[in-house]
């Protein structure tokens, strides 16, 4: 299994060329130089293709439930100095029919095995387009809007304010789901956002 190792962006990790050309003014991606985002670190553990993509698939599509323990431990391991700054980690949701249909939510499952207390403090509020089938430009208007905090959240439960959370998925490609998501935690109280995922898109 393919694994991101240094030089990598020091807010979305996404891999940098060389170290021949990284400095402390290039310590970012492109991306990240255009972009101010939510997000404040992000942490993957490899690029999604060859092995990784083929267990994520058979972990989500195959409905291989037991593959969750081992690669939440992966994940748990490869995160351990984002997890050691936050306070609480929230799953990114699957809108309620996709979850009936698949069964289960994958990144909820992951969660479960980070050390860390898990609050389902998002829901996905509309059914969207599976972001695989959009290109990176309709992805962040794919999911606009798309998310809201869980109703018990924004009327009983304080975990949220002020704490630093850490958004858990399998998959990142564009980011936008998940800058879609810290926007809502950030409106409602959170004080950062950190994202922890299985396997990032590298272009």
């Amino acid at each position: 299994m393919l694994r991101f190792t240094p030089p990598l962006c020091d807010r979305c990790g996404a891999p940098l060329p060389s170290w021949r050309t990284i400095s402390r003014r290039h310590s970012r991606c492109p991306r990240c130089r255009r972009q101010r985002g939510v997000i404040a670190h992000a942490v993957a553990i490899g690029p999604y293709e060859g092995s990784l993509r083929g267990i994520l698939h058979a972990f989500k599509y195959e409905q291989r439930y037991t593959l969750a323990c081992p690669l939440g431990r992966l994940l748990r391991q490869c995160g351990a100095a984002l997890l050691s700054e936050a306070d609480v980690v929230v799953p990114v949701p699957l809108h309620p029919r996709r979850q009936r249909n698949r069964g289960f939510n994958q990144a909820h499952e992951l969660a479960v095995h980070l050390g860390l207390p898990v609050l389902c403090a998002l829901r996905r509020r509309r059914a969207t387009v599976p972001q695989t089938e959009l290109t990176a430009s309709r992805r962040r208007a794919n999911v606009q809007a798309a998310f809201s905090l869980a109703p018990r959240y924004l009327r009983t439960d304080s975990r949220l304010r002020n704490a630093t959370v850490v958004l858990v998925d399998d998959v990142v490609t564009t980011g936008a789901t998940l800058e879609a998501c810290a926007h809502t935690l950030r409106r409602n109280g959170v004080r950062e956002v950190m994202a922890l995922t299985l396997a990032r898109a590298v272009r």
